[in-house]
């Protein structure tokens, strides 16, 4: 990974800064001078605020896990690190990313569906000593490679619930899927449970996601609450630990704000002494959560490169498309998304960044530019690159600067970053107005070993060595690197 750290990208402490709505997109246009257009921009304070806020609504002495499926990116996990917030991963490749921000293995909370042998192997090795599992074969596997390495692995059985019917968001489980053990099937004995270098020690919920409703958010909570007592007293086994999930929303790729709930602490504290009364003493709590973490702190800036029109339709073609965000719009979750211009005095204009670093002149907005129906196409070679097919809001003339908001979460690292090998966007970081970092992704084709010989690095996983000259392009663990 190359990181921008000089002083004129990091400012000397002095000076103006980017306050306000207009001296952000002031300061978006400097980095797109600095960078080039696409370029995601994360604002590291917006991601501070977010994790206090969530913190307040929670229960006293709840643990707060990221979901780094949300946004790997390592300036946001270590700022969540320096938050109080822990890693939930799913992978190994994310286990490296809460590694490079400064995380031990321990600190990790690792789940998902299908793991393998060998990433098991891989975090245990790395130190990761709890688990979520999906079943009791899940948990034998856990407890398999936990044996081998002479450890022992704490796992949360996750549980496939039936919920309390909240229609809000997107339902994780309460009907047939691929997450968690199904109650409703019938429940383990004790004795399938019990396995040699896995200890059972809780439960793991996840009913929901994106939950804009409290209620409805409040109301599966407590569901999960009163299942989690019934199975303990079931299986007559102590919870240890208890992680109730997340479903905390936040927009996504149009204005907005996240909501604050204030009204889940009392309710969600009184469940617990109802339910699992003395929980404070002998449970951990825990909630996890993505984009309400990181969502709001991104936007995505790209520029329009040509007003065309065909058979009654305007289009604005840009310089971005589903490759770099809108990845997930193939499986119908990605709603039409809103691009706006920049709030500049010219909007197609980019001042030249000023002598510390900080925002050039760009003055104080202009009258808003004339505005009409366009569809926002990208530069991909297929018809399905729509980013919107009605937006209102596009000043329509070649080299404007437009800004997609609450793209945080799910943005570069769930879209189709390999689709018509096109470079990925720049991603800079900045705080308090100013740049932390810049980075871009880059894929590269890895040479494998040649049948029967035995990989330089890396054991079974065919990875090469880190200093294998064919392979400029990887980090130490052999994925994509960031340069």
């Amino acid at each position: 990974m190359r990181t921008d750290h000089s002083p004129a990208a990091a400012g000397t402490g002095t000076g103006p800064t980017a306050t306000g709505p207009a001296a952000e997109d002031v300061l978006a246009a400097t980095l797109v001078r600095r960078y080039g257009s696409p370029l995601y921009v994360y604002d590291l304070d917006r991601v501070t605020r977010a994790a206090e806020d969530l913190r307040a609504a929670l229960p006293e002495r709840s643990r707060l896990y990221y979901s780094l499926k949300a946004n790997p990116h390592p300036e946001l996990v270590r700022t969540l690190r320096t938050a109080g917030c822990a890693p939930e991963i799913c992978s190994t490749g994310e286990l490296d990313a809460a590694l490079a921000a400064g995380f031990d293995g321990a600190d990790c909370l690792y789940g998902g569906p299908g793991k393998t042998a060998e990433e098991l192997r891989e975090a245990l090795a790395a130190g990761v000593r709890t688990f979520s599992v999906e079943s009791p074969a899940d948990l034998r596997r856990v407890g398999a490679e936990a044996r081998a390495l002479g450890a022992t692995a704490r796992c949360l059985l996750r549980i496939n619930g039936t919920g309390a019917g909240a229609g809000v968001g997107l339902r994780m489980t309460g009907g047939a899927s691929q997450f968690g053990h199904d109650i409703t099937d019938g429940l383990p004995d004790l004795a399938e449970l019990t396995v040699d270098g896995a200890e059972l020690c809780g439960l793991h919920f996840f009913p929901l996601t994106n939950a804009a409703d409290p209620q409805g958010l409040l109301a599966e909570a407590v569901a999960s609450i009163r299942t989690a007592a019934a199975l303990e007293a079931h299986w007559g086994l102590p919870l240890r630990m208890l992680d109730l999930g997340g479903g905390f929303a936040c927009p996504y790729a149009a204005p907005g704000e996240r909501p604050l709930y204030h009204g889940l602490r009392e309710p969600l504290t009184a469940a617990l002494d109802e339910h699992l009364p003395g929980w404070r003493e002998r449970l951990e709590l825990a909630f996890e959560s993505g984009r309400y973490l990181v969502g709001d702190s991104g936007r995505l800036i790209c520029t329009v490169t040509e007003v065309k029109e065909s058979r009654g339709t305007t289009y604005g073609v840009l310089d971005s498309g589903i490759n770099h965000l809108g990845g997930l719009s193939g499986v119908g979750r990605l709603p039409s998304l809103r691009a706006e211009p920049l709030r500049l005095a010219e909007p197609e204009a980019v001042p030249e960044p000023g002598p510390g670093g900080e925002p050039g002149g760009g003055g104080e907005p202009g009258p808003a530019a004339a505005t009409r129906r366009v569809a926002l196409v990208g530069p991909l070679c297929t018809p399905a690159d729509v980013i919107s097919r009605a937006a209102e809001a596009v000043p329509p003339q070649a080299g404007a600067l437009l800004a997609v908001p609450n793209v945080g979460a799910y943005g570069a690292t769930a879209s189709l970053l390999g689709f018509l090998s096109r470079p990925a966007p720049a991603e800079v970081t900045v705080r308090d107005g100013r740049v932390v970092g810049a980075d871009r992704l880059a894929l590269r084709r890895e040479p494998l070993p040649a049948p029967g010989t035995v990989p330089a690095h890396g054991g079974a996983t065919g990875r090469t060595h880190p200093t294998d000259p064919t392979d400029h392009h990887r980090d130490p663990a052999g994925r994509p690197a960031r340069s």
